[in-house]
This record gives C-alpha cells, sequence and structure tokens, in this order.
C-alpha cells in the first residue's frame, strides 16, 4: 500500500505562487506515474498534472499549462506542484495521486492511490 499526503495549500492573492508537495510513504513510488488533480466545490474532480516515473514526461490541463510545473524526487519520495500566476479559478481542493501502470495507458485516469488533499484558496 502507498499513503500520499499532501501540503503546501493555503490562501494567496490572485498573481502569487505556491508550492505543493506530495509525500509517498509504504512503499517507494519512484516507478509510478504521479500525478495532481483538484477538485472545486460543485465540481468534478478534474486532471491538472502528471509527471512519468523518470521525469522524461509531463502533462498538463489546458488551464494550467504555463503557470504550473509538476517535478518529482525519487530518493526522497516527493512529489511537487509549483503553482505560478495564480487565478481565482485555481481556487480548489487538490489532490496528489500515484498510478501503479504504465505513462503509456494514459496519465489522465486510473490512478491507484490519493491523497486526503489540501485547500487552495486564491482571492481576487
Amino acid at each position: 500500500q502507498v499513503q500520499l499526503v499532501e501540503s503546501g495549500g493555503g490562501l494567496v492573492q490572485a498573481g502569487g505562487s505556491l508550492r505543493l508537495s506530495c509525500a509517498a510513504s509504504g512503499r517507494t513510488v519512484s516507478r509510478y506515474v504521479m500525478g495532481w488533480f483538484r477538485q472545486a466545490p460543485g465540481k468534478e474532480r478534474e486532471f491538472v498534472a502528471a509527471i512519468s516515473w523518470s521525469g522524461g514526461n509531463t502533462l498538463y490541463a489546458d488551464s494550467v499549462k504555463g503557470r504550473f510545473t509538476i517535478s518529482r524526487d525519487n530518493a526522497k519520495n516527493l512529489e511537487y506542484l509549483q503553482m505560478n500566476s495564480l487565478k481565482p479559478e485555481d481556487t480548489a481542493v487538490y489532490y496528489c495521486a500515484a498510478k501503479v501502470g504504465s505513462w503509456y495507458d494514459g496519465p489522465r485516469s486510473r490512478y491507484d492511490y490519493w491523497g486526503q488533499g489540501t485547500q487552495v484558496t486564491v482571492s481576487s
């Protein structure tokens, strides 16, 4: 089993930045695809970004492309989401996720492990 714990959320003004972290425990996730998702009030959970086990492949939702950067540190079992130029519409609970399958199975869905989420609120 893999446990994922997010941190780094908070309240920030529009145009500001936050860095989310995801710590994995239970087993190494160095060979897993890692992703970030978010869920705003009254909306379905949506894909934000994903990174392959090597870090050589990344994928972003169009809404965050150019503003968010996903990265990972396999030696520390950590995943990050650097969020810049934040907008009020980025307000959501952000979830870290891990996927056992291959990157080529599709990094937008079918994740096996999920964190509890961290709240990000962007004020206008």
